[in-house]
């Protein structure tokens, strides 16, 4: 089955490659830290809900805030790669919403990564 054209990367980007590998490892950098982030969040709601250890009796009840603004950077960071290699708006959205699923941000970056070589290859090639 073939990808929707809203969905993949078109061969023209709109940044060089110069331009385009600093956006693409600032990427990398920021799904890794949220990916790990999302996971340190979900221990603190065990903690929290199924443990029931409330407030500062929580070793990690400071964590919430933080990650909430590491995820803004990843959105950030998501939002410079995607305009620099024309992402439309839903594989934006899609890239971005993976940062909140404990997991997934490392799927979404691998498959992120091996996309964006790929294009980079090809302007390299040119």
């Amino acid at each position: 089955m073939s990808t929707p054209a809203s969905m993949s990367t078109p061969t023209r980007p709109i940044a060089r490659p110069d331009q385009i590998r600093p956006a693409f490892t600032f990427f990398k950098v920021m799904a890794f830290v949220v990916g790990i982030g999302l996971l340190v969040l979900a221990v603190e709601m065990i903690l929290s809900y199924g443990v029931g250890l409330k407030g500062r009796e929580n070793p990690l009840w400071w964590w919430p805030q933080p990650h909430g603004f590491l995820f803004m950077v990843y959105a950030a960071a998501t939002l410079n790669l995607g305009l620099k290699v024309r992402w439309g708006i839903g594989k934006l959205v899609t890239i971005m919403l993976a940062g909140c699923v404990p997991l997934l941000s490392f799927v979404a970056e691998a498959k992120v990564a091996r996309e964006i070589r790929e294009l980079l290859a090809t302007q390299d090639a040119r």
